[in-house]
């Protein structure tokens, strides 16, 4: 009974815990909407101020719990609404950097840090590894709410996604050479990353076209499609991490995160086509949730499990791996790049994108958990686990920090923002139209009331109609100079439209109101629109945005 009521109150403060984590996540939700911070960089801070409070905050922060349970949903989602025609196009300088560059870059960190900071060979590899790729939540993360440009948002964010997958891979080579006694070469760990990785990939594909083709194409139902999404994102995992234990293949272990990766763009790019608008909502919206829930997570625990005051006692050799690092970004990105634009000139990628992508390298939740894995390990000794695991923290720190906050304003400045300037002042007038419309209206509610004499709500009711027509004329003025924003916001408030049309027709199904069968025949028909409304807008994007892109290739660099 004893270690029932013991097990039992543990839970309930962990229980404790994960409500104070999504009360503050909250919090700091509406804090950002206020101040010019990103949402991740805010979590982070706060997380660092809740280490100083260890008993506030009862979790078990381990690898497995970040690589295991909470990085697979967001990888999910973030290619959920990954085209796979844009990434194609930019295949080749993704997957240059993605994998030649953090094989590259790994090998050049280990021998930075095997001579200027003293680790073994191996050791330093491992940290080489496990900081070498730019974390895939933390850049989607900070992109998402900025708001790039989708070239660039394809290039760095395809990036992030693959790259990761190297430095596992590296990292357990190396990790498992150490505890073997034995060394790693460049061979080996090439070979090695491309078994590995190819393996996960098949294994994500082939779940992915089977919850694709054999699920959400037969079944419409959105609790049970949601379902499926969310134990495949969570099976592409575990099925490629443990593959060689489902198959009796002694010691071979498939990259997970490629898995997710590969199940998550066969579902956005195939699945989801083959969904109801209704479905294809409901999918979008669990997901947009459970990616705000998880993405709080992780960058709250980054903060908690840095102690700001362990890494003042190894600055020197942490800004060592902070210059290391940088510079070995620096020449990886335009270097490779440069040598892409050579082989590949029709898509070159331009220099502003390079910039970007350079200091967009941010370090996040991936490196963590690597790092923790090493310093729990046996293959090295507990004075080398706490400085790699230092060197990690100060690193992730420095980028989520300083690298995370100044990214925006070099975005802005370099003109690669998503919304245009044309698009803020649309928006402007839009809101400013709304909100006036809806103070009128209150005016009038408290002048037919009695709350205000008729009089005062009519003459203050006059001053909104000034302001509102005003604000109309300045619209249609806008609208002129920018027809192509018009145009945008006819083919988004239609989509919108035909989506309210869906949803009606739903609930007067479930009220009783209109038969299954005609409920499903008037879906069908706008299953259809939606679909033709869809095609219209991509070719319209593609019309309005690549050319604007290739006129930038096509400059002067």
């Amino acid at each position: 009974m004893t270690t029932l009521a013991a097990e039992s109150s543990s839970i309930l403060e962990q229980e404790l815990s994960v409500v104070i984590l999504l009360a503050v996540a909250a919090g700091i939700a509406l804090l950002v909407r206020r101040i010019k911070v990103p949402f991740t960089v805010a979590l982070v801070v706060v997380g660092l101020v809740l280490a100083f409070f260890p008993d506030f905050i009862d979790l078990d922060i381990s690898s497995e719990l970040i690589l295991g349970i909470l990085v697979p949903p967001l990888l999910f989602e973030a290619v959920l609404h990954l085209p796979w025609p844009r990434l194609k196009a930019d295949l080749g300088p993704i997957l240059m950097i993605a994998i030649g560059g953090t094989l590259i870059g790994t090998f050049l960190v280990g021998y930075a840090m095997r001579d200027w900071v003293g680790l073994p060979w191996l050791a330093a590899l491992a940290f080489g590894a496990l900081i070498s790729a730019t974390d895939p939540v933390a850049v989607i993360a900070l992109f998402k709410s900025l708001g790039v440009n989708k070239r660039l948002a394809v290039l760095v964010e395809g990036e992030s996604l693959f790259n990761d997958a190297v430095a596992v891979v590296i990292f357990n080579l190396a990790l498992g050479a150490a505890a073997a006694g034995e060394t790693l070469t460049w061979g080996h760990g090439i070979e090695e990353f491309f078994i590995v990785g190819l393996g996960g990939l098949a294994v994500g594909l082939t779940l992915g076209y089977i919850v694709s083709e054999l699920i959400l194409e037969a079944v419409d139902d959105p609790l049970i499609e949601t379902s499926t999404t969310l134990a495949l994102a969570y099976g592409s995992y575990v099925v490629a991490e443990s593959f060689g234990t489902i198959f009796g293949i002694e010691d071979l272990h498939l990259s997970g995160i490629l898995a997710v990766v590969a199940a998550g763009l066969m579902v956005g790019n195939i699945g989801l086509n083959n969904t109801s608008p209704s479905t294809r909502v409901s999918l979008e919206s669990f997901w947009e949730l459970l990616t705000f829930l998880v993405n709080s997570f992780i960058f709250l625990l980054i903060g908690i499990q840095i102690d700001v005051t362990d890494l003042s006692t190894d600055i020197p050799d942490i800004a060592i791996a902070i210059g290391v690092v940088l510079v070995i970004r620096l020449m990886l990105v335009y270097g490779i790049n440069w040598l892409h634009g050579l082989i590949q000139k029709d898509r070159k990628v331009p220099v502003e994108y390079r910039h970007v992508a350079f200091w967009g390298g941010l370090r996040g939740a991936i490196s963590l958990a690597l790092a923790l894995t090493l310093a729990e390990s046996p293959a090295f000794t507990e004075e080398v686990g706490e400085t790699i695991k230092l060197m990690t923290f100060g690193v992730v720190l420095f980028t989520l920090i300083v690298q995370g906050t100044t990214i925006g304003t070099l975005i802005s400045r370099l003109g690669l923002s998503g919304k245009s300037a044309s698009e803020e002042d649309q928006q402007r007038h839009q809101a400013l139209i709304y909100a006036r419309r809806a103070g009128r209206r209150e005016l009038e509610r408290l002048g037919h009331e009695g709350v205000l004499f008729r009089e005062m709500a009519d003459a203050m009711t006059q001053t909104y109609d000034e302001q509102i027509e005003e604000n109309t004329e300045h619209l249609g003025q806008h609208f002129v100079s920018h027809p192509e924003l018009e145009i945008s916001m006819l083919v988004a408030a239609r989509r919108d439209a035909l989506l309210a049309e869906q949803s009606a027709l739903l609930d007067l199904g479930r009220r009783g109101l209109a038969s299954s069968e005609v409920v499903h025949e008037l879906s069908v028909d706008l299953d259809h629109r939606v679909a033709a409304l869809e095609l219209l807008e991509e070719r319209w994007e593609s019309d309005s945005v690549f050319p604007d892109v290739h006129s930038r290739e096509e400059g002067p660099h």
